[in-house]
């Protein structure tokens, strides 16, 4: 969206810092809406000035220049050669002499051009960089004087500020919206002290006034419509304030009547069209669906095979202009138009969309209409639009004013509490803090209702009245974030706080899930998202909880365990051809309570329960060149599971067999089921089951001749501790000593067993052990094997001597000696 500055100082009046246009697009950016681009607009005109067209006259040598004799208003006419297709003898347009440079930096000279010597040139938009527009030279207002400065009459220069609008901030689409930001006391223009007050004319669903007849077919596409009618304007070129201020905002001057229209969109925020009323059949307005084929040629001269999804405005016998989004060329405005109808309307955001979107169409009028628009304030943008017409083209107002649909509700006030704003925000803001924050935008006090006349005023409770124009302030932490952003973010203080702005604990789950979700992710697994049904015998796995109406017969169950259900994912990779599967799931299974196949249907004989299943089976990694590709073994489900128990779950992986033995069931449905081998392992805390890992059972999935065997895990998630213990210890700051050990041991003793009983033996002292050397050979007498083991001692509060590692070595010597028969190489 784009921002004239001049435009909003005007507005707003602006004063102090925020009349530099870099502080107040800080100032934007911190409070409203971000400025991504700030440039300016008009610089480099200084020379340029308005010039009077005496006489135009063909080329004499070349058909499609024109030869113009141009005053400057110094008593000096100049000839200049120009190749725009009209020029109008009579009217004023930019003029740059011959030494003059243009904003780009080229310098104009005199030259003949075709054997004619042209003085400078007459420039379009896109040449004085105002705009985009090449096609013809930049017709000025009829009542400029030569000579006068072409920045001068335009207002320029100006800076134009570029706004990234979120799409709940519509209102600040225009420059009203703005300066709202920045001032609760705005000065629009007023336009010579032209005024109109119409008397209203209105109807349910339809109208007549003015001598034109407005109705609406379909009120669930336009909620209302109101119209005005102008007759015996003059459409020409624009006053220069006017042209000016459109184009510091993007915007390209076409002519009076229709800049008329694009100033109030862009000041108010309204879309508005204008008709040439003479034009129209009838005269008649209907606001009503497309018919199917029927034709439309738009103002961009595109012609559209209209379709019943469309919502179009038609007189009483054709479609004129699409509803919302772009005029038709039938009823254009143009330079031979004398009457108008001024369109002022509230079209339904979807059926805009629909519209626009078959039509392949997006404007500024449909980007407004799709997020909201201000239906409170669309008569003032009416009437204004109406009074500057007459400014600026002359003509009669009729008196009558048409309004069709029913007027717009009241917006409900929404109720703030002062300790709410506390409770989220912790700015500890009082009543009137709140009050200075949120009453300069609009949002205003309710006074107490008769029901609660004797309201303290230092209450905690506010009601607040809602703007119309912000449509996006539906509840009160709208209102809270109103606050937050008018006191200003960087305004919180600096305390630790809780983070959650409420006193409700969070659901230990959510941290259970969490652990579970990254130890497998961290493993290379997938997560998977399925629906919680299955059919009521999948594989041999039964489900025992039935949905009363299901959608299907695959559907006809609530799922009673985890692992059926990725079978179904691990068959659904297999019929896209892809082999190599590792998925994992975290969700609720269903049972009853007493574990029964459930004859009841009462819902506290319900039992749910939250589980963890994953499944892998393929290649542990993509296939390369540089190593054979090795598939999934149960050993890999063994560090899954033994990580998840021991790790996840304090508890101890142990064989599958004797499952039944001692150990109790878990809650909900059993965690065991058909899918399970005999080939697993099972884990069990304080006397429970709570999770089981194996091989699935190869009648339990439909797989095809490639693929792999499938190995799958199930754990109950209740069993997953909240959160992870972790212990600390200091570093120490004294060096380290170390030690090397040299010795010999029977073939068999493991090395594990000799690091266990090592750190076992050791004091705190002994910070790491570990193995550095094996030797066998023939030099060792009876078969015995040569260790070489590495000591590092440190402790945290002196340095060690050497008396004390000795001891310490001495020790575990002995340890050694007597437990694994070692025998120590001493120097």
């Amino acid at each position: 969206m784009n921002i004239s500055f001049n435009w909003i100082e005007e507005l707003a009046g602006l004063s102090g810092d925020l009349r530099d246009p870099r502080v107040l697009a800080d100032h934007l950016t911190m409070t409203a809406a971000a400025v991504e681009k700030i440039e300016e607009v008009g610089r480099g005109l200084d020379d340029i000035v308005v010039a009077r067209v005496l006489d135009v006259m063909p080329h004499p040598n070349a058909d499609r220049l024109t030869l113009c004799r141009v005053d400057r208003g110094d008593g000096d006419p100049l000839d200049v050669v120009c190749g725009a297709p009209v020029v109008v003898q009579g009217g004023h347009y930019p003029h740059v002499a011959p030494g003059v440079r243009l904003p780009g930096g080229f310098r104009i000279e005199s030259r003949k051009i075709r054997g004619e010597l042209s003085h400078g040139m007459l420039c379009s938009e896109a040449e004085l960089e105002l705009g985009r527009d090449k096609g013809g030279i930049m017709r000025l207002a009829d009542d400029l004087e030569p000579g006068m400065p072409l920045a001068e009459v335009l207002g320029l220069p100006d800076t134009r500020l570029t706004l990234d609008l979120n799409p709940n901030r519509v209102d600040l689409a225009c420059h009203m919206g703005v300066a709202r930001e920045l001032s609760g006391d705005l000065a629009p223009r007023d336009f010579g002290g032209v005024r109109w007050s119409p008397e209203w004319r209105d109807g349910e669903a339809e109208a007549n006034g003015a001598g034109v007849t407005v109705r609406i077919e379909d009120l669930g596409r336009c909620s209302r419509y109101m119209a005005a009618v102008v007759r015996g304007v003059k459409v020409g070129p624009s006053p220069a304030w006017l042209a000016g201020r459109l184009l510091a905002a993007g915007a390209r001057p076409i002519s009076n009547v229709v800049d008329a229209t694009n100033y109030v969109l862009l000041e108010r925020n309204q879309p508005l069209h204008a008709f040439d009323l003479r034009r129209l059949a009838g005269p008649e307005i209907r606001v009503r669906a497309a018919a199917a084929g029927e034709p439309l040629t738009t103002l961009d001269g595109d012609v559209h095979e209209l379709v019943p999804d469309q919502t179009v405005i038609a007189d009483r016998d054709r479609a004129v202009a699409f509803a919302g989004v772009m005029g038709g060329l039938d009823t254009e405005v143009t330079s031979d138009t004398v009457d108008l109808l001024l369109e002022c309307a509230s079209f339904e955001p979807a059926g805009v969309r629909r519209t626009r979107a078959v039509a392949g169409l997006s404007t500024d009028a449909s980007y407004r209409f799709e997020r909201g628009i201000d239906i409170h304030a669309q008569e003032q943008a009416l009437i204004r639009c109406v009074e500057l017409i007459l400014a600026t083209a002359g003509g009669e107002a009729d008196a009558v004013g048409i309004r069709v649909g029913p007027h717009p509700s009241p917006v409900e006030p929404i109720e703030l509490r002062v300790a709410r704003v506390d409770q989220v925000l912790g700015f500890r803001l009082d009543r009137p803090a709140i009050l200075r924050a949120l009453q300069p935008i609009g949002f205003e006090p309710v006074p107490p209702s008769a029901s609660n006349a004797g309201e303290d005023p230092a209450a905690d409770r506010v009601r607040f009245s809602v703007p119309g124009w912000r449509t996006d302030v539906e509840r009160e932490i709208d209102l809270v974030e109103e606050v937050a952003r008018r006191v200003g973010y960087d305004a919180a203080p600096g305390q630790d706080r809780r983070f959650r702005p409420s006193v409700v604990p969070e659901n230990p789950r959510v941290a259970q899930e969490a652990r579970a979700r990254r130890m497998l992710t961290r493993r290379g697994l997938l997560e998977a998202r399925s629906v919680s049904f299955m059919p009521r015998n999948f594989r041999g796995n039964q489900a025992i909880v039935s949905v009363p109406n299901p959608l299907s017969a695959e559907e006809s169950c609530l799922r009673s365990a985890m692992v059926p259900v990725l079978l179904r994912r691990l068959e659904h990779n297999y019929a896209r051809g892809n082999r190599d599967v590792r998925l994992f799931e975290v969700g609720t299974v269903f049972g009853y309570a007493d574990g029964s196949g459930g004859n009841s249907q009462a819902a506290e004989a319900f039992v749910e329960a939250g589980r963890v299943a994953a499944l892998i089976t393929g290649a542990r990694r993509p296939e390369h060149w540089s190593a054979p590709g090795l598939d999934f073994d149960l050993w890999d489900l063994k560090e899954i599971a033994e990580v998840f128990a021991t790790q996840l779950c304090g508890a101890e992986l142990m064989p599958l067999a004797g499952v039944d033995e001692g150990v109790a069931a878990t809650a909900g449905p059993p965690l065991t089921g058909p899918w399970l081998a005999a080939d697993g392992f099972r884990a069990s805390r304080e006397g429970r089951l709570i999770g089981v890992a194996g091989a699935v059972d190869p009648g339990c999935i439909d797989a095809p001749p490639w693929a792999a065997p499938v190995f799958a895990l199930e754990f109950d998630l209740d069993a997953v501790e909240g959160r992870a213990t972790w212990g600390y210890r200091a570093t120490s700051s004294f060096p380290a000593v170390r030690r090397d050990l040299s010795m010999s041991v029977p073939r068999g003793v493991l090395a594990a067993d000799i690091e266990g009983a090592l750190r076992d033996t050791a004091s705190d002292l002994l910070r790491d052990v570990r193995l550095f050397d094996v030797y066998s050979g023939e030099e060792i007498e009876g078969g015995r094997l040569g260790l070489a083991w590495r000591f590092r001692f440190r402790a945290t509060d002196r340095t060690l001597t050497d008396q004390e590692v000795e001891s310490e070595m001495s020790v575990l010597s002995a340890a050694l000696e007597e437990r694994f028969d070692a025998r120590i190489r001493r120097s």
